[in-house]
């Protein structure tokens, strides 16, 4: 596996439709030859852009879709265009998902990992979900994967409730610790949603990988090869 000059600068693999954001930006998808078993998502949060980096550069290493993984590059693209973590309604849209945990609107993160929980955004501001989530719940439904793989950054760890061998993998191929739960609660996120619906169709398990902190440069560097290798293994 490696790059030439013909398909650094070009992503090859076919994309499809699946949903339009706020702003009316298409959402995209790369489906799989086959039956999906995974689905693999980066950029839901527009302030990780590594995320969708980093998968992009992986994906260029390959010649043609995978027979069972399909890959969604940016979930929130009017967020990472604006350089904002939610999308442009200011939704949080890991905190939008329509779970039975419902915590107060006001969602808070951090601007760096240093800092208190200093940026406010909102968990939804409707009765219904974000277009963005609703497209997803769509395309999961469509789908019907037996697992997804969400990508954020830049807390570095594997965040799975069992340490299945997809973890297990990940955890050896980015060098990062497993943790079976982030240690804070996560009302209207994928992984609560995913935990809700196991028992009528949905997935069976949501990972998420934390890739860890560090440029862009490095992070495909290091661990760009292995991990478009671990994916043409699924």
């Amino acid at each position: 596996m490696k790059f030439d000059a013909e398909t650094r600068g070009i992503f090859r693999l076919p994309l499809r439709a699946y949903g339009k954001s706020v702003l009316g930006t298409d959402l995209r998808y790369v489906p799989c030859d086959g039956e999906c078993k995974l689905l693999v998502m980066a950029g839901i949060h527009g302030e990780e852009p590594e995320s969708t980096f980093l998968l992009s550069r992986s994906l260029r290493l390959l010649e043609k879709p995978l027979q069972s993984t399909a890959f969604v590059l940016c979930a929130n693209p009017d967020g990472m265009t604006l350089g904002t973590r939610g999308n442009f309604n200011g939704v949080d849209l890991n905190r939008n998902f329509p779970t039975s945990q419902k915590g107060e609107n006001l969602t808070y993160s951090r601007s760096v990992l240093e800092a208190s929980r200093d940026t406010v955004l909102r968990s939804s501001v409707g009765a219904l979900p974000e277009p963005e989530v609703q497209a997803m719940l769509r395309l999961m439904d469509d789908l019907k994967p037996e697992s997804i793989l969400s990508i954020h950054a830049p807390i570095g760890c594997v965040d799975a409730p069992v340490k299945t061998p997809l973890v297990e993998n990940l955890c050896q191929v980015f060098n990062l610790p497993w943790v079976p739960d982030i240690g804070y609660p996560t009302p209207g996120s994928l992984g609560t949603w995913c935990k809700e619906h196991q028992s009528n169709g949905g997935p069976r398990q949501c990972v998420t990988l934390e890739l860890p902190r560090m440029s862009l440069e490095a992070l495909f560097s290091r661990f760009g090869v292995d991990f478009a290798q671990l994916l043409q293994n699924l």
